[in-house]
C-alpha cells in the first residue's frame, strides 16, 4: 500500500466525491481528502500548504472545472514544483476521453502520474492507492 495520507481532490462534481468517499471506505483506504471545486481553490490551499511544509502526498485532478481548470492548475503547478522541488504524483481523473486531452496529457508527463476515466472504479483506486 502507498503511504498516501493527505490528498488533493480538485474537481466541481459533488457526485464524484461522493463516489470517491465510498470507493475509499469500500476499500479500506485511510486518507484525508481535501476537497477543492477549481484549480484556483486548490493552487491557493496548495501554496499555504507549502508555507507550512504539509504538502498533499497526492493530487487528483479533474480537467474541466469552472474558475481555473486543471490545465490551468498544471501549468501553475509546474512552476512551484521547480521552485519548490514537489514531487507529488498527481491523477488526472475526468470523463474527457477526447484524444486531444488524451495527447494534451502527454505534455505534463512529469507532472501527470496516470489519467484515469470517470467514473472512476475500484480498480482504479486500488491502482492509485493500493498498487
Amino acid at each position: 500500500m502507498k503511504n498516501y495520507k493527505k490528498v488533493f481532490v480538485v474537481d466541481d462534481d459533488k457526485i464524484y466525491h461522493f463516489i470517491l468517499k465510498n470507493l475509499l471506505s469500500k476499500n479500506e483506504i485511510s486518507i484525508c481528502p481535501c476537497f477543492c471545486e477549481n484549480g484556483l481553490d486548490a493552487l491557493e490551499i496548495l501554496k499555504e500548504k507549502i508555507s507550512t511544509n504539509n504538502i498533499p502526498d497526492v493530487i487528483m485532478l479533474d480537467i474541466n472545472m469552472p474558475i481555473m481548470d486543471g490545465w490551468q492548475f498544471l501549468e501553475e503547478y509546474k512552476k512551484l514544483k521547480a521552485d519548490f522541488n514537489l514531487q507529488m504524483p498527481i491523477y488526472l481523473i475526468t470523463s474527457s476521453n477526447d484524444v486531444l486531452d488524451v495527447n494534451r496529457a502527454k505534455v505534463y508527463e512529469n507532472e501527470i502520474s496516470d489519467y484515469f476515466l470517470k467514473p472512476i472504479n475500484e480498480a482504479d483506486i486500488c491502482k492509485i492507492f493500493l498498487n
